[in-house]
């Protein structure tokens, strides 16, 4: 078998104390496994929280990872601590939700393509027909479900339907609706949005137009998981580019695609390669 389909990845979360690390290294070598990626981080030394991710190898593992994580579990529940466990052979299975604007869309194809984004791409589902030629000519299945304000109850169920519990992660790429809270329920931590970072201060429409108006001399992207709370989530990747006088409002916008599509695709990389662990409303990411 090849090293993909014989490498493992845990996140672990839990009361910080002596020995964990320790631990869970004892726990792979008695397995057998070499680790072959570590990183970790304590909230604080004495009474904090610890986390931890681990890329390890083990010799037939896709017969043996039944038994490794039931005899983690022990390990675990001495430790009390949260975790989960991925096998790398097993691509995430991914939708994308988009409308009209086409950057990060256009630039998560690319990485696709490339092999640079390890997703299993299952569908592009949007409200408008502008980005089917795109995806076709790439050979993915692209669904379009208008959504109003009457229909949204039935347009969110169709996407549902269409997913059928069989998508890991959803990547909002510039998809310009809200999704509702029982949406929401059915993909917690696995949905992904990313927006401009004006927000609060140039929330709704024509933001760059607003920047350029009031002389703005950074602009920037954020991804985070979406939440209840519009824009609220835990931040995954933030970036910003420096402006001056000189960028008309035209110019910010385009400036602010080019950040929103390198931050997307560093937030989505990172949930896809499971270097993320959200704690609270924050995430921790062992990129």
């Amino acid at each position: 078998m090849t090293s993909r389909e014989n490498r493992g990845r845990l996140l672990i979360s839990c009361p910080d104390r002596i020995g964990i690390v320790g631990a869970i290294g004892q726990f792979l070598a008695s397995c057998g496994a070499n680790i072959a990626e570590s990183a970790q981080h304590s909230t604080a030394p004495w009474g904090g929280d610890f986390f931890m991710r681990v890329e390890f190898e083990l010799e037939d593992l896709p017969n043996r990872e039944e038994a490794l994580c039931r005899d983690f579990a022990k390990l675990a529940e001495e430790y009390q601590m949260r975790w989960r466990y991925h096998p790398a052979r097993k691509k995430k299975r991914m939708a994308i939700f988009v409308s009209r604007e086409l950057h990060c869309l256009q630039e998560l194809l690319w990485e696709w393509q490339d092999g640079l984004l390890d997703a299993d791409l299952k569908m592009v589902i949007s409200n408008h027909e502008d980005a089917r030629p795109l995806v076709e000519s790439l050979g993915i299945p692209y669904y379009y479900i208008p959504v109003t304000p009457e229909n949204k109850p039935e347009a969110e169920a169709q996407a549902l339907a269409l997913m059928g519990g069989q998508i890991d992660v959803i990547v909002l790429a510039r998809y310009m609706q809200i999704l509702s809270p029982s949406f929401l329920e059915h993909y917690p931590q696995r949905i992904i949005n990313i927006h401009h970072s004006f927000l609060p201060a140039f929330i709704g429409r024509n933001p760059y137009q607003r920047a350029y108006q009031r002389g703005v001399k950074l602009i920037g992207a954020t991804a985070h998981y979406v939440t209840e709370e519009l824009d609220e989530g835990p931040i995954i990747e933030q970036d910003v580019m420096r402006v001056d006088h000189r960028f008309t409002a035209l110019d910010l916008r385009i400036a602010g695609r080019q950040v929103e599509r390198a931050v997307l695709s560093r937030a989505v990389k990172w949930h896809l390669e499971d270097k993320v662990i959200v704690h609270g409303n924050k995430t921790i990411v062992f990129a």
